[in-house]
């Protein structure tokens, strides 16, 4: 009897750090926990003063946990004090030849600088600018030059076995348009219309979808397409059902590998800018006599991680996370160990403790991503007293105004915390700024990994309107 009481008594002991841990969470966030199915020992939190003072609320902050697209912040962070906010991509046309009468005897070489954001007009844009200068007809090929970017295979179908999904195109230093095709549904009264953006002229769509009746809701999971590709020619035949209420609606799918996709739209808008094309699309480097002919830049880094962080587009996260390693190797060869070997010294020099970091692409799309709350704390805390804090602030979603929190119930926080959010299967995660009612400004962040982990946003809610109460 006594052994069975002293091994009750050490049992509470060895359990009381943990209860005195829980004790700290709010009520709130403990009941929407609880709500969702999801025990302390699955969550991760802290929440501390942006400038000086001891954590006001921490649970296992320094363990390290798969944080989804909350990892964009290290990446963002990394990038704006490496490459800095007016940091810009750019796409080079270089001719390998002699330019006479409008008419290029030879090549045109085309470099790609790893631009997120070459989308379907800025390529068409890049086109006409070129016929502007006194380019006509290329008589040769036109030769792209990826090599900003180190040669990587990879499959899209590897993270969730859906290969077609926007998030899941691959890296390239000449991406068009995020490798995608959006497509709009648009309900009729015979049927659904579906059109294409760009509209391609070797994409042929076919729409066997009936309008129903009902509230749009998962609208997708109604919809189903069938794609097949031969060479440079798809064809994509939508069927199921697509509910009126929904009006209109727009899917993105990536229908060829990057590479066709390239070609299909430069020799469209190549030929719609007038222009002549006797030779084919081909990969090449860029011959050293060739020579500059037009240069195509980006918005500046500022801009595009507010694009990034807004929408949590992990396209443009994975380019540029690239880009850290491919800029310090004078522009080329980017690769993902070069780009994490290179974040993680950026971070041991700026004293963050980054123990049990894994940043696999950068974009936090991934089971293999590792952050701690400390980490990521520390992480907001550095950024908060950088000459770049306003760039990045500025980026994040306010909370139920815009962006992935533009749907949220705001309650007091509403408006007052600019936040990134994450999601996976099994993952939930929230990390950034929430201004208190006292005027106060405070680091907040909690990770759950946990099969029920996508029922409890509640709770991660519940934070942060926990800490904006605050008086």
């Amino acid at each position: 009897m006594r052994l069975a009481r002293l091994a009750m008594v050490a049992f509470a002991l060895a359990l009381a750090p943990f209860a005195l841990q829980a004790r700290e969470i709010p009520a709130p966030v403990r009941s929407a926990l609880a709500a969702a199915g999801v025990p302390l020992s699955a969550v991760a939190l802290r929440v501390e003063p942006v400038t000086s003072g001891a954590p006001l609320l921490s649970l296992r902050s320094h363990e390290p946990m798969n944080p989804a697209s909350v990892m964009k912040l290290v990446t963002s962070e990394a990038a704006l004090g490496l490459l800095g906010p007016a940091f810009r991509f750019h796409t080079d046309a270089f001719l390998d030849g002699t330019l006479e009468g409008g008419v290029l005897r030879g090549n045109l070489v085309l470099r790609g600088g790893g631009d997120p954001t070459l989308t379907y007009e800025r390529l068409w844009q890049l086109a006409h600018r070129l016929r502007a200068r006194g380019l006509t007809e290329i008589r040769g090929d036109v030769v792209v030059d990826r090599g900003y970017f180190a040669p990587a295979s990879y499959d899209p179908a590897a993270f969730d076995a859906r290969p077609r999904r926007a998030y899941n195109v691959p890296p390239d230093a000449l991406l068009v348009n995020f490798g995608a095709i959006d497509f709009t549904f648009v309900p009729e009264a015979e049927g659904v219309r579906v059109a294409a953006e760009p509209d391609l002229p070797n994409v042929a769509i076919t729409s066997r979808l009936h309008p129903v009746p009902g509230s749009c809701g998962a609208w997708r999971h109604g919809v189903r397409y069938d794609i097949r590709e031969e060479g440079l020619i798809a064809t994509v035949a939508f069927s199921g059902d697509y509910p009126e209420s929904c009006g209109e609606k727009s899917w993105p799918l990536a229908l060829f590998d990057t590479r066709r996709y390239f070609e299909s739209a430069f020799r469209w808008v190549w030929s719609e800018a007038g222009g002549k094309l006797t030779g084919k699309v081909r990969e090449g480097g860029v011959p050293a006599d060739a020579r500059l002919f037009y240069r195509e830049q980006s918005q500046p880094l500022a801009l595009l991680l507010r694009d990034m962080n807004k929408y949590s587009n992990n396209v443009m996260a994975r380019q540029i996370f690239l880009a850290l390693s491919a800029e310090a190797q004078g522009g080329s060869g980017g690769d993902v160990a070069k780009s994490a070997g290179i974040v993680r010294d950026w971070l041991a020099a700026k004293g963050i403790d980054a123990t049990g970091l894994a940043l696999a692409n950068g974009s936090g799309l991934s089971r293999e991503g590792r952050v701690s709350a400390a980490t990521l704390a520390a992480l907001l805390r550095r950024a908060w007293s950088s000459g770049a804090m306003p760039e990045l602030m500025a980026s994040l979603p306010i909370f139920a105004i815009d962006g992935t929190f533009r749907e949220h119930e705001g309650g007091d926080a509403e408006g007052r915390a600019h936040v990134k959010g994450g999601t996976l299967d099994g993952v939930q995660a929230i990390a950034g700024y929430v201004l208190d009612r006292a005027g106060r400004r405070w680091v907040a962040v909690m990770l759950i990994n946990h099969a029920n982990a996508n029922r409890a946003q509640d709770a991660l809610d519940a934070l942060v309107q926990w800490v904006s109460e605050r008086q």
